[in-house]
Order: C-alpha cells, then sequence, then structure tokens
C-alpha cells in the first residue's frame, strides 16, 4: 500500500479509502490509484472481516427474473447465515461513486453480477479488496478471468423452432433481444439453425431485434404481423416480448393459436395465466441463482472452482400457444 500510495502522490489512508470505498477522495486521485492498483496487481494482504452478507447486482432490476434469482441466492445464503443484499448498477448513485465502490464500503462476501454490464476495471476493484465476484448470465461477452453462470440458451432457441417446424410451421419469424446480449445472440443463432438443419433458411425479413421490453414485442408483433406475407409463427426473445405479441395479435384480429402460433423464454409466472397459457423456453432461474452463490462462496473460502463457466439447461415447456397453422 506504502508503494502504490508513493507512485500515486497520495497518502497511505487515501489509499484504504479506494480500496474501501470510502468518500473523501477527490474523481481523479480515485482513478489514479485505481490504475496503479489494477496496474501493479494489488491484492489486500491483510484480512479484513466482511460482512455477513451476499450481494446481488442486477444492471436492470425486472422483477420477474430478479425474484426467482433472489430466491436461489437466499436458499444458499440461509444454508450459511448470511443475509442477502442487491443493488441496481444503473440506479442512483452518489456523484463519482461507482456501485462497484460502494459495494467496496459494505464490504459482503461475494458479489453475484446479473445481466450486469460491468468492467474490467470494477472487476478489479473488487478483485484488489479480496471481495470475489461472479457474474450470473453476463450481457456481453464473460470474461475468462470471471467465472460465470449461464442457460443453454443456443439449445433454447432450437428447441423452440423445433417444435414449430414439428407442427408444420415454414415461415416462421423472429422477436430477439438486444444483438449485443450474448443471450439473445445465443438464442437467435438456435433459432437459425433450427431452420438449416431442416433444409430451410430464416427469413431475415422476418426477424427484429430490440430490448427485452412488452412494447418492443407488441411494436414488432404488429410490424410483422402486417406484412403482406405474414409469419404463421414467432419465435421471442423473453416472455415480456411473447406477451407483446400477443396483444398485437389482439389488436389486428388475430386470434392465438389459431392464426398465429407464439413462443416465449424464460417462463415467467405470467406465461400460466395468460390465455392462451403460453408455450415457452424454462430457463432455470432459481438454479442460476444457487449456482452463483455456491461460486462465489468457494471462491471465498479459497477454494479453485473446477468449472469456472457452468451452463444449466433450458426445457421447452409447450402449452396452449402453438398449433399447426391453419390449412395444415
Amino acid at each position: 500500500m506504502a508503494t502504490i500510495a508513493e507512485l500515486a502522490g497520495v497518502s497511505k489512508p487515501t489509499v484504504s479509502k479506494v480500496l474501501n470505498g470510502r468518500s473523501g477522495v477527490a474523481l481523479e486521485t480515485r482513478r489514479r490509484v485505481e490504475a496503479l492498483l489494477r496496474e501493479h496487481g494489488y491484492r489486500r494482504p491483510d484480512k479484513t472481516p466482511a460482512s455477513a452478507t451476499l450481494e446481488v447486482v442486477f444492471y436492470g432490476l425486472e422483477s420477474h427474473l430478479a425474484i426467482q434469482i433472489m430466491r436461489g441466492v437466499e436458499q444458499v445464503a440461509r444454508r450459511h447465515e448470511l443475509a442477502v443484499g442487491f443493488i441496481e448498477a444503473n440506479g442512483r448513485t452518489a456523484p463519482g461513486r461507482s456501485w462497484a465502490e460502494q459495494l467496496l464500503a459494505r464490504h459482503p462476501v461475494g458479489v453475484i453480477a446479473a445481466f450486469s454490464r460491468f468492467t474490467p476495471e470494477q472487476h478489479a476493484q473488487l478483485a484488489a479488496s479480496g471481495i470475489p465476484l461472479v457474474a450470473l448470465d453476463p450481457t456481453g461477452e464473460p470474461m475468462h478471468t470471471i467465472p460465470s453462470v449461464g442457460a443453454t440458451n443456443w439449445s433454447g432457441g432450437i428447441a423452440a423452432t423445433r417444435h414449430l417446424l414439428e407442427l408444420g410451421h415454414r415461415r416462421i419469424g423472429v422477436v430477439s433481444g438486444p444483438p449485443d446480449y450474448v443471450a439473445a445472440r445465443a438464442r437467435l443463432e438456435g433459432c437459425r439453425a433450427a431452420m438449416e438443419i431442416a433444409g430451410l433458411r430464416l427469413d431475415e425479413r422476418l426477424v427484429r431485434s430490440g430490448r427485452f421490453f412488452f412494447e418492443r414485442g407488441r411494436d414488432f408483433g404488429l410490424e410483422l404481423l402486417r406484412l403482406p406475407h405474414p409469419p404463421t409463427a414467432l419465435v421471442c426473445g423473453n416472455d415480456l416480448q411473447a406477451l407483446g405479441v400477443y396483444t398485437a395479435a389482439w389488436q389486428l384480429g388475430l386470434r392465438i393459436p389459431q392464426d398465429l402460433s407464439v413462443i416465449g423464454f424464460d417462463d415467467i409466472d405470467n406465461t400460466r395465466w395468460c390465455s392462451p397459457p403460453l408455450t415457452t423456453v424454462r430457463q432455470p432461474l432459481t438454479e442460476m441463482g444457487t449456482a452463483a452463490a455456491e461460486m462465489v462462496l468457494a471462491l471465498a473460502a479459497g477454494e479453485t472452482l473446477l468449472q469456472p463457466r457452468v451452463e444449466l439447461s433450458t426445457t421447452l415447456v409447450v402449452r396452449e400457444s402453438t398449433a399447426p397453422p391453419a390449412g395444415a
């Protein structure tokens, strides 16, 4: 710490404040110290007592996903007599302070970043203070140095499309998630692969990509269903988009599944309550939360992970929103 302080031209207490995420350090000074910590691979030698807490960072706090993830994390935390906290990375923070710095101040046992756009710099901040990090379904490419948990999104896309092909659909459209999301790309490529395996090509004119929002599904659904030759089935990037497609079909006087088959992804509770109940690909969110919590606690205990990347299986759940195309 004395070396870092000398190189940065600051005092040791200032370096300590940066390591602990405390205020009272100018933004430029904080950045200079953080850069030197990364450059020299600093790791805190002392065993600063961690609070009895696991922290979960969400980039977007979507309750339909967050609750299931938190349920899995809490099951593991309870066995270890730990509390569970959360923070929204794109929420309001103190000026000049990132979510990583807020976590440094709380010094949890470990951090799980769910659907989060964390940076190598933020990861280095946590590592320097001895706080392990595990990524749960990271939105960007998972960095090889950061353990991560995900789902078999590509296989899920294949299963959804194959189901429609077996029903007799050939004009299949896709409402996909953001192209910069790894999971969204994998689901779309799974759809494309299933079509190619069947000797068909996915018509790119029937593909739309956008945020995992209900409104995107509704708007894209209206665009696609108003085409001169609309799709007879739509595979959606998540269940919210699929529910948006339901609204688009209703506005256009189309019946599901008689006029249009729809498949979602995630299997949130709402999929069983809508009419008709939605066929979807189940993403094991609770189990993913459990796996991430177990991994981060193993790291906190000084263990080496045998598998730094874990992918849990998705499952096609067939309900009443899919049927053979009209006239088949």
